[in-house]
C-alpha cells in the first residue's frame, strides 16, 4: 500500500479507474501536434462528412471567450452526434492535462477529460453496463458534476475516541470541522501538510477512516502529476504530487471548494477560444 493520505489498494495504482475517455495520450502535446493530427487523409475525408463540427467548434470558441472562471459554465450536448462526428471532435479536441471520473448513484459513471484547450472539457456518463448514456461538451472552470458529486451525499465530520497510539490526529479532526464548518464558496481553501504536520501511522489509519472516500478521482498531469481526491466529508480533499519515480513529494488535505491545481483560470479561456479558432481557420474553411 502506498503511502499517504489516500493509499491505493493493493495491486492497485488507483482507487478508481482515472483515465481519459478514448483519447490517445499524442493529442496532449499541444496546438502544434493538435493541428498535424488533423493534416491526414482519414481526416481530411471526416471533416469534409462533418461539416457541423466546424460550426460546433465555432460556438464553442465564442463561449470560451465569454466565459469566466468564477461564472457557470456551458453545456453542448452531443450525445446524438454521428460516430464520425464524435471522432473528428476527439481528433480536433485532445487530451489536455487533467482527466478523471466521478461515481454517481445507480452506477451510473461521468468520465471526464480536459481538451489541449484548458477550459473546455468532454464529459462522457456511462450506465452500469457501461452503456453510453450522455455525453457533453462544457466550458466550464471544472465541470459541474464534480462539484455537485464532492457535496451531494456528501457527509459532515465526526469521529470517535481516539484510537491506541494516535499522536495527532483529535486535534487535527477538530480543526477540520472547525474548518468544513466556516467555509463559504469562493473562499481560499485551507490545506493541512502532512510533510509539515506529524502524524503516526494509527493518526493517519483514523483520519483515513473518519474522513472516508468520496465519489470523486482526478489526476492532473500539468506540473508534474497531481492526484485529487473528494474524501466522503463535505469539502475536504486528499491532493499529493508525485515525482517522475511515482512518489509522493507533497501530502496534503484541503478544505475547501475543488483545488485550484484541477481548474481553468479565467485567462485560459482566451487563450482556448484563439487556438480553437485557429483549428477552425486550418482545417474547416
Amino acid at each position: 500500500m502506498k503511502a499517504g493520505f489516500w493509499a491505493a489498494p493493493e495491486g492497485a495504482d488507483e482507487a478508481m479507474p482515472v483515465v481519459p475517455i478514448g483519447l490517445d495520450d499524442v493529442f496532449s502535446a499541444g496546438l502544434s501536434l493538435r493541428l498535424g493530427s488533423l493534416a491526414n487523409k482519414e481526416s481530411e475525408d471526416l471533416v469534409r462528412r462533418c461539416a457541423g463540427v466546424g460550426s460546433l467548434l465555432l460556438e464553442l470558441a465564442e463561449a470560451l471567450a465569454l466565459q469566466k472562471a468564477e461564472e457557470q459554465g456551458r453545456l453542448f450536448d452531443i450525445t446524438d452526434r454521428t460516430a464520425d462526428e464524435r471522432e473528428l471532435l476527439d481528433q480536433a479536441l485532445g487530451a489536455g492535462e487533467v482527466s478523471g471520473v466521478v461515481a454517481l448513484p445507480d452506477g451510473v459513471t461521468a468520465q471526464i477529460a480536459e481538451s489541449t484547450m484548458a477550459g473546455l472539457w468532454r464529459v462522457r456518463f456511462s450506465d452500469a453496463e457501461d452503456r453510453l448514456v450522455g455525453d457533453y461538451l462544457e466550458v466550464s472552470d471544472i465541470p459541474e458534476i464534480v462539484k455537485r458529486a464532492a457535496i451531494v451525499n456528501a457527509r459532515d465530520v465526526s469521529f470517535g475516541e481516539a484510537p491506541e497510539g494516535a499522536m495527532n490526529v483529535m486535534p487535527l479532526l477538530a480543526e477540520i470541522r472547525a474548518r468544513v464548518a466556516a467555509f463559504t464558496p469562493g473562499a481560499k481553501s485551507h490545506i493541512v501538510n502532512f510533510m509539515l504536520f506529524p502524524m503516526a501511522p494509527e493518526d493517519m489509519s483514523f483520519l483515513q477512516a473518519s474522513l472516508g472516500e468520496g465519489p470523486v478521482g482526478l489526476v492532473s498531469r500539468g506540473y508534474g502529476k497531481c492526484r485529487i481526491h473528494a474524501t466522503a466529508t463535505r469539502h475536504v480533499w486528499s491532493v499529493q504530487y508525485f515525482n517522475a519515480m511515482d512518489e509522493i513529494i507533497l501530502d496534503t488535505l484541503e478544505i475547501g471548494g475543488v483545488p485550484v491545481v484541477a481548474l481553468a483560470a479565467t485567462e485560459d479561456f482566451h487563450d482556448s477560444s484563439e487556438r480553437l479558432r485557429e483549428i477552425h481557420e486550418a482545417y474547416f474553411q
